[in-house]
Order: C-alpha cells, then sequence, then structure tokens
C-alpha cells in the first residue's frame, strides 16, 4: 500500500500560504475540492456534480491549481475526445500564529484575487463606498 504524501501549506512562503488561503475562501472552491476528495473527475462530470458552468468550474480549477491544491491532466478517451482530468493534491493546513508571523516576513505579493493589499496585509482602495480610496474604520 502506498502511503500518501500530503503538502504542508503552511510549509512554503508568505506568498505561497496567501494564494492557498485564497484558493480555498470560496464556496464553490472548496465544493470542488470536496468532490474531487472523492476521486478524481473531468471537468463536465465535475461541474455536473457541484452545479455550476463549464466556464466558472475552469476558472476556479485554475486559482486552485495555481495554488497548488489540485492538478489537472489531458488524456484522450476511446472515441477521441480530449478530456481534462483533475485530481486533489492531498494537503494539510495547521495554521498557528507563528506561522503566520514567519510567512508575513516572506511576503512579496501586492494583490491576490483583484483585491489589493498593501505591505500590511489590509485591503486598499474603496472598501466602504469613499470613492478617494480612504477607509472610515
Amino acid at each position: 500500500m502506498d502511503d500518501v504524501v500530503y503538502t504542508d501549506l503552511t510549509s512554503g512562503t508568505g506568498d505561497e500560504l496567501v494564494r492557498a488561503l485564497s484558493a480555498l475562501a470560496s464556496p464553490h472552491r472548496l465544493r470542488i475540492l470536496a468532490a474531487l476528495g472523492e476521486g478524481r473527475r473531468y471537468v463536465s462530470e465535475l461541474a455536473r456534480q457541484v452545479g455550476i458552468s463549464r466556464p466558472l468550474l475552469r476558472v476556479h480549477l485554475n486559482r486552485l491549481e495555481t495554488a497548488g491544491l489540485v492538478r489537472g491532466s489531458l488524456e484522450v478517451s476511446e472515441d477521441g475526445k480530449a478530456m481534462r482530468y483533475f485530481e486533489v493534491v492531498p494537503f494539510v493546513l495547521n495554521l498557528n500564529l507563528e506561522q503566520v508571523e514567519a510567512s508575513v516576513r516572506t511576503l512579496t505579493l501586492k494583490s491576490v484575487g483583484g483585491d489589493e493589499v498593501d505591505k500590511t496585509g489590509d485591503k486598499t482602495g474603496d472598501t466602504d463606498g469613499n470613492t478617494d480610496g480612504r477607509r472610515s474604520d
């Protein structure tokens, strides 16, 4: 029996941790991971299973793949159709304050997923309806 090797999402750089956490911060992507946890699926099958369109699924799969949480492979079926299969990359996420502090020292990202982020990790810009980018905390 092969032992499964789990990727520790907290063992990389701060940027890798931000990408992973950002990828996990979506109900659609969590549903996709749960479905793939049952076994690898091709795109059309996975789209039906999670109840979203194939184009939207591809957007979410790309985000998960970029974060290293899933991997895809292209295969040709018996009838000659190209089929893209995806599977989960086994991972573990145990996050504590010390790991967050260590990750911050290696951060270089300015934004993730369309959110502008400053050096402290806070979103910048129009967060509360102000058009001048000021925050009214």
